[in-house]
């Protein structure tokens, strides 16, 4: 196990900010999460499981607590056979993608390009073009703080719009309260005799879906993907409407900046750090996006983004 003090944040998000985490641990088995959760506990600090901080805000503060990441040893994929595959937690959800393509099964090619550990898209039930994470998994395998491995299965994970189960745990976690930690799942995708679509053709989806969101969204500076979730429903007079780019550019805050903070130009539900933007640019440009789009058309964003440490 690796064991870092005052280990910068800022290393370790998308966003590239962010404070020291006073301890930051690297596990490579579940016996070695269980002896860091034991040191913290000891010290009484809380912890959070990092995956590649792509949907995490760090205080500038720092965080008082550990950081838990899961090393390579979780970055596994195993073919169960028949379309099963069970994957580490740790593994990048594109790596995953790009494995099953090549061998000719459907149903996680269009999240390729979503970025992120598996752990994190089970945790968020990330999705994209018509998939979510969710609709092939079969159970997720989770760790608990007395050292018992549970399976659950994804009925009762709780799946929702970019939501599971596990986002109350981690909440519990950022707490100093027991809850799960993701250690891998298990999935059930479709072949190419069943799904109609050989590997050639996956592929081709798999670059159509790369390419849009290439030509969507600001991927070269530092963001942390959408910032608001998605809407249930418009705003009364524009009913249609549920992308909170729409109502955040129709309130002309396309390029507004805070610091080094901007609402992007290309895509306005993505914050960018455009240049030496600090976390506290950041949630403090959320919230006046929040604010604006509120008073303009009557509707209360959500972030997606999780924010971790004292702001």
């Amino acid at each position: 196990m690796i064991f870092l003090e005052n280990e910068p944040m800022s290393k370790h998000t998308s966003f590239k900010v962010g404070g020291n985490a006073r301890y930051f641990y690297k596990a490579e088995s579940a016996e070695e999460i269980l002896e860091a959760q034991k040191e913290l506990a000891a010290k009484g600090l809380p912890y959070f499981i990092l995956g590649n901080g792509t949907n995490l805000l760090v205080s500038d503060k720092g965080y008082k607590g550990g950081i838990i990441m899961l090393g390579k040893s979780f970055s596994e994929i195993q073919d169960l056979g028949n379309g099963k595959f069970k994957v580490g937690a740790g593994l990048s959800l594109g790596a995953f993608a790009r494995k099953t393509i090549k061998l000719g099964y459907a149903g996680i090619h269009k999240l390729a390009g979503v970025p992120g550990t598996l752990g994190g898209a089970i945790y968020m039930n990330a999705g994209a073009y018509g998939q979510e994470i969710s609709q092939t998994c079969l159970e997720v395998e989770c760790l608990n703080t007395a050292g018992a491995i549970n399976v659950h299965k994804a009925a009762d994970c709780d799946f929702g719009y970019r939501h599971s189960g596990f986002q109350v745990s981690a909440e519990e976690r950022i707490a100093g309260r027991p809850a799960e930690i993701i250690l891998s799942a298990t999935f059930l995708l479709e072949s190419a005799e069943t799904s109609g679509k050989d590997s050639y053709t996956l592929e081709t989806e798999m670059q159509e879906c790369m390419a849009k969101r290439k030509a969507s969204q600001p991927l070269n500076m530092p963001n942390a993907g959408s910032t608001f979730k998605r809407l249930a429903v418009g705003a009364e007079d524009i009913p249609q409407q549920i992308a909170p780019g729409y109502y955040i550019e129709q309130a002309g805050l396309k390029g507004y900046r805070i610091g080094g903070a901007e609402v992007s130009t290309v895509h306005a539900n993505f914050i960018v750090n455009a240049g030496g933007a600090t976390a506290n640019d950041i949630k403090e440009l959320s919230e006046y996006v929040q604010k604006t789009v509120a008073e303009k058309f009557g509707i209360q964003l959500q972030r997606e983004i999780i924010l971790l440490g004292e702001f």
